[in-house]
């Protein structure tokens, strides 16, 4: 990828740390209340880094201002950042992110956490395509 800007490199980069720190939670198979719990609220905050780093690229490399999750992803599909599958994931991985501040429903806590692992891995291919060289789109 041609020299980024650095407010777009800043934001791949904390983007790509809140993956990691994800990542660190999904193995678990049965986790505590308070490891399920870290787990969706580092969802939640990968889930924005993400949008914010694809939106900040978007903006960038294809003069877009978009101001939302779901218009980003939109965007991102638009612009051979996701596939048209991987967008619908998205889509409800942002639907999921909407609802986290209602963890305090263990059925919804319960059903958010079953979904992390699929979430993680789009939120992986995003990442991926977001820093893929312009020259090989997905």
């Amino acid at each position: 990828m041609e020299r980024l800007n650095p407010r777009v490199h800043q934001r791949l980069q904390m983007a790509r740390r809140a993956l990691a720190t994800l990542q660190e939670l999904t193995p678990i198979t049965s986790p505590t209340s308070v490891e399920r719990d870290a787990a969706i609220q580092r969802f939640e905050y990968s889930t924005e880094a993400c949008w914010k780093a694809a939106q900040s690229m978007l903006s960038m490399h294809f003069g877009l201002e978009l101001a939302s999750p779901k218009s980003v992803i939109r965007a991102s599909a638009q612009n051979g950042l996701l596939t048209e599958a991987a967008a619908r994931l998205a889509m409800d991985l942002v639907d999921d992110r909407n609802l986290t501040s209602h963890t305090y429903n263990e059925a919804l806590a319960q059903a958010i956490w079953s979904r992390l692992p699929g979430h993680l891995a789009v939120l992986q291919q995003w990442m991926e395509a977001l820093e893929r060289p312009a020259d090989h789109p997905l």
